[in-house]
C-alpha cells in the first residue's frame, strides 16, 4: 500500500490517506520481484558450479598428499592460523625507542614487540622495585599493587 499525506497549513496532526496498488502496479512489482528471484537462483547455480570445480582440482592434491603421508591441505592451513598467545604479564627493557623500563600486561598494544614474559610475582616486584606502570593497561591495578 502507498501512503499519502494530506494535512492542511498548521494543522499539528497529518491525516494519512492510503489507497491501494492499481493491477497494473501489483503486476509490475510482481514482474520485478520474479526476475530478482530468477537472477538469484542464477548466481546461487553459478557459485555452486564453482565451488564443484574447486573442489575436483583440490582432489588430486589431496590424494597425493595421502600418499605421501601428509595431512590434509586444510588441516595444515589451519595449523598456520592459530591465534596469538601472550603471556600474563611482561617487562619491557631500555633500549631503542624507550627511555626506562615499563611493567605490562600481556596483551598490551603499547609494549611493542620487544615484551619479555615475567611472572606475576616478577610483575610485583618490579613494580615495588620501582619500575613505572605502563600508562596504557594499567597493571600495578590489574594487580592490586597501587
Amino acid at each position: 500500500m502507498t501512503a499519502v499525506k494530506s494535512a492542511a497549513p498548521g494543522d499539528a496532526g497529518a491525516r494519512r490517506r492510503e489507497r491501494n496498488p492499481t493491477a497494473s502496479e501489483r503486476q509490475a512489482l510482481q514482474g520485478w520481484l520474479d526476475w530478482q528471484l530468477c537472477q538469484t537462483r542464477g548466481r546461487i547455480q553459478q557459485l555452486e558450479a564453482q565451488e564443484r570445480q574447486g573442489q575436483q582440482r583440490r582432489a588430486p592434491q589431496r590424494q597425493r598428499g595421502r600418499e605421501q603421508g601428509k595431512p590434509p591441505i586444510e588441516k595444515r592451513e589451519s595449523e598456520k592460523r592459530r591465534p596469538r598467545t601472550f603471556p600474563d604479564w611482561g617487562i619491557t627493557d631500555i633500549g631503542v625507542g624507550t627511555s626506562q623500563s615499563e611493567v605490562h600486561r600481556g596483551d598490551c598494544f603499547a609494549a611493542g614487540k620487544q615484551l619479555r614474559a615475567i611472572s606475576q610475582e616478577q610483575a610485583l616486584a618490579a613494580l615495588g622495585d620501582g619500575i613505572q606502570a605502563c600508562e596504557v593497561c594499567r597493571p600495578d591495578t590489574a594487580l592490586g599493587a597501587l
